[in-house]
């Protein structure tokens, strides 16, 4: 008898149960809108996804996942009221396309200890496990760097987008997805549930990553970690909703990042597509394209127009091609922007993580506009204005 399942088997009730008996009976999931949410996401996979019966399988087990980590923290919360009292107002956050630098930059920035930042493996297992102590969360460590290299072995070239690594800092997009308002479209091919999202007002992104900041912050305090003075965020997913984020936290600080739009579209569409191959049995190329031009598109001048709306003083622009050639210069400015002094111990350090971790060290990775259906007549058209804005109008 086979053991596969149709897709329109995944119901929220039954996720939701699930998660609740795998974290032994808690059933507080939070009180946002995360029902109508997973719902607007099921209804998305079951008509488009066209799931690969591993794909269903790998969507189910991330899906519960996250809903066990929401019953557990809200279950601390519960215990220890004083997380949400901590304050996380002002987190410098790094902006821009992916393929602009924004890796680089953050994970240089991450060496000084003065900024928190989260692992990997922090956002991909934010809760503790039920047999771990928070002194020492060696099982979530260990699943991360598990999964980290089987990625590696099942999809190579993935490495050459995004250099994984559970023990180093990385983006808050797996926590951003714990609201599940955000863009699933990186896993699968959902684009009714990407117009469902655009219509959303989606604050609970926000409330969501800033409970779970909370969170990550009180842990590493009961593991005995310094004490930073400010988070350091990034994560692409910012261009979208850009205006929340400023809402949310309201004196963060923004570093944009820029770089030729025509060179990191097509390395965005074939990291897309390289993540549909794990979910569905023969995504396309072009669909991919299509769909991360068009929302990278709508992004950029989402951001553009909220800058409009605050004090200059809150943005800081960085060009890809001076964080790869003149880094130090870069952080200068990044430091006295944040208003932190650029101690000769913080210059030390990102010296010697820059020598060992610079750009040179990654495999290349080039995609041309083609093989994902966009073209340079395209791109002129949908970024003329930041175009001019920001690259001058040269190209």
């Amino acid at each position: 008898m086979s053991t596969h399942h149709p897709i329109e088997d995944l119901t929220v009730d039954k996720l939701l149960a699930t998660a609740s008996a795998r974290a032994n009976g808690l059933d507080n999931f939070g009180d946002d809108h995360y029902r109508e949410s997973l719902q607007a996401l099921l209804d998305a996979v079951a008509s488009e996804a066209e799931l690969s019966p591993s794909g269903r399988h790998l969507l189910e087990e991330r899906l519960v996942g996250q809903l066990v980590n929401r019953l557990v923290m809200e279950d601390y919360l519960g215990r220890h009221p004083e997380i949400t009292q901590i304050a996380i107002d002002d987190p410098l956050v790094i902006v821009g396309l992916p393929r602009t630098g924004t890796t680089l930059l953050q994970r240089t920035l991450a060496v000084d200890p003065r900024f928190y930042s989260a692992a990997w493996w922090e956002t991909r297992f934010p809760a503790p496990l039920s047999d771990e102590t928070l002194a020492a969360p060696t099982q979530r460590i260990a699943l991360a760097k598990a999964e980290v290299d089987l990625m590696a072995e099942v999809i190579p070239q993935i490495l050459a987008i995004h250099p994984l690594d559970a023990m180093l800092c990385d983006e808050e997009f797996m926590l951003m997805e714990h609201s599940f308002m955000c863009a699933m479209d990186a896993y699968v091919n959902v684009p009714s549930y990407t117009r469902w999202l655009d219509r959303q007002d989606q604050r609970p992104v926000y409330t969501q990553l800033k409970k779970m900041l909370q969170f990550l912050q009180w842990q590493k305090t009961q593991r005995g970690e310094p004490a930073g003075q400010r988070w350091l965020l990034k994560a692409p997913q910012h261009l979208h909703t850009l205006h929340l984020l400023l809402d949310v936290f309201p004196e963060a600080q923004v570093v944009l990042t820029h770089r030729e739009p025509a060179q990191t579209i097509p390395s965005m569409a074939s990291m897309a597509h390289t993540l549909w191959q794990m979910y569905s049995a023969n995504p396309d190329p072009k669909a991919a394209g299509a769909q991360w031009n068009n929302r990278m598109a709508r992004g950029i001048r989402h951001t553009m127009q909220v800058r409009e709306q605050h004090a200059a003083a809150r943005f800081l622009d960085i060009h890809f091609a001076d964080t790869v050639t003149q880094p130090m210069h870069v952080l200068e400015n990044v430091y006295a922007f944040a208003n932190l002094p650029f101690t000769e111990q913080a210059r030390a350090a990102a010296q010697a993580w820059l020598a060992q971790n610079g750009r040179d060290k990654r495999a290349s990775h080039d995609y041309s506009l083609e093989r994902f259906g966009l073209t340079e007549a395209q791109m002129t058209q949908d970024y003329a204005e930041y175009r001019a804005r920001h690259l001058g109008a040269k190209h």
